[in-house]
């Protein structure tokens, strides 16, 4: 039996007055994700464990099974495992987004809309002023992008950008965690220093560069300032092959930096699609593709789709209820009706909720279907957040899901 798992990043949401008091799943046209509900099996999972913050790179690793308290180093490690940056044992890794402030506040965490080609112009700029023997930027995708500082200490309390839209930036600057260890070269103060000097100086130089001067002309958001978060060391995580070994080779299909950095540092091969962007307009029927080819030779796929998770950020109501639909049809239709006569088993499931009411993750548990040829079904009827609660699996946590979908 080959494996699949198809994730909508934050597609679990809270009931919507607007929308009858449902969930956007509840509402949404998902015949194909009710189908496969109704035929398989369904549960609730927590993702989220105990004393971390619901952030994809957490919600992601646990889903494949990754006690976090085992290999959480934040996100920067995980993207930097994704482009190629092999880090020294005194590199800090952190994520380093390109973000818009107006008028003393947090107005969006992606830059308005930052798109890659532009996103590399910008961190060429900040390194041509900025870097240093300590400090590099590298590019990701479109806003997210990568900053190494060599012996920076990695305990400091940074605010994800996304959790803060609409809010003052200066209270949120970096800070130096309380009992801070010495485990580097430099300390958790002299790293927030570092790090909030950077930020300062880097609104300074961005309001100066061509690409934001011609933005304000016309009176679009600008990509005016770094902001860091969610650094850590380089993780140690047990290649998923060594874990199960009905594994031989597997891969991970996806837009997103981190989600490729622990495909990467989970033994799986990245396959690239052209026109995925993390957004509603990324290519679904390519990434369908890539999969369905992709179960021809490999035994365990990957498929994360970033859109809905956007949408809950930007509180993109009617957005969000596409990306679910697109998700549905152009999606699992597609990578069901090529495998439903094979033996391979699909997984769908969000990482985390990104309600569009709050505009950032939560940690509530999310709903999972698992549907494979000849399997018992439960008496589940569609997919959402409440029809799961009522599947045979209950409620699983840490590495309850996928020990279960790789039983089948």
């Amino acid at each position: 039996m080959k494996h699949i798992i198809i994730l909508g990043d934050g597609m679990a949401d809270w009931p919507v007055e607007s929308l009858g008091n449902k969930t956007l799943l509840q509402y949404a046209n998902t015949p194909y994700m009710d189908m496969l509900a109704k035929k398989g099996r369904c549960g609730m999972l927590k993702t989220v464990q105990d004393g971390f913050h619901p952030g994809s790179e957490v919600a992601n690793s646990s889903i494949l099974g990754y006690d976090q308290n085992e290999v959480y180093e934040g996100r920067g490690p995980l993207e930097a495992a994704s482009i190629g940056v092999d880090l020294a044992p005194n590199d800090m890794a952190i994520r380093c987004n390109i973000i818009t402030l107006e008028d003393g506040n947090i107005v969006t965490h992606n830059g308005g809309n930052l798109q890659t080609e532009d996103g590399a112009k910008l961190i060429d700029y900040l390194n041509e002023h900025l870097a240093s023997d300590r400090v590099k930027f590298y590019c990701g995708v479109q806003y997210r992008h990568l900053l190494v500082i060599k012996g920076g200490n990695k305990h400091v309390v940074c605010q994800p950008p996304h959790d803060h839209p609409g809010e003052p930036w200066r209270p949120l600057l970096v800070t130096a965690a309380a009992d801070a260890p010495n485990d580097n070269e430099l300390t958790a103060q002299e790293t927030a220093d570092l790090l909030n000097d950077l930020i300062l100086r880097s609104q300074e130089l961005l309001a100066r560069h061509p690409y934001n001067v011609e933005k304000a002309k016309r009176g679009e958001r600008q990509a005016n300032s770094i902001w860091p978060w969610a650094g850590g060391y380089r993780p140690h995580m047990v290649p998923l092959t060594k874990t199960f070994p009905q594994i031989k080779r597997g891969a991970v299909i996806t837009a997103v930096d981190l989600i490729r950095g622990i495909g990467t540092l989970a033994g799986l091969r990245v396959i690239d699609v052209p026109g995925a962007t993390g957004l509603a307009d990324t290519n679904y029927e390519g990434k369908a593709e890539a999969a369905i080819k992709a179960l021809e030779t490999d035994d365990f796929v990957y498929v994360h789709v970033e859109a809905s998770d956007e949408a809950g950020h930007d509180g993109d109501l009617e957005l969000k209820l596409k990306t679910i639909e697109y998700l549905d049809s152009r999606m699992v239709k597609p990578i069901y009706e090529a495998v439903k006569n094979q033996q391979v088993a699909i997984a769908v499931l969000p990482d985390h909720p990104t309600p569009v009411a709050h505009r950032t993750h939560t940690n509530e548990p999310i709903p999972f279907l698992i549907y494979a040829p000849g399997i018992d079904a439960d008496a589940v009827e569609t997919f959402d957040e409440e029809a799961c609660k009522k599947g045979c699996y209950g409620q699983l946590e840490k590495d309850g899901f996928i020990r279960e979908f790789m039983k089948i």
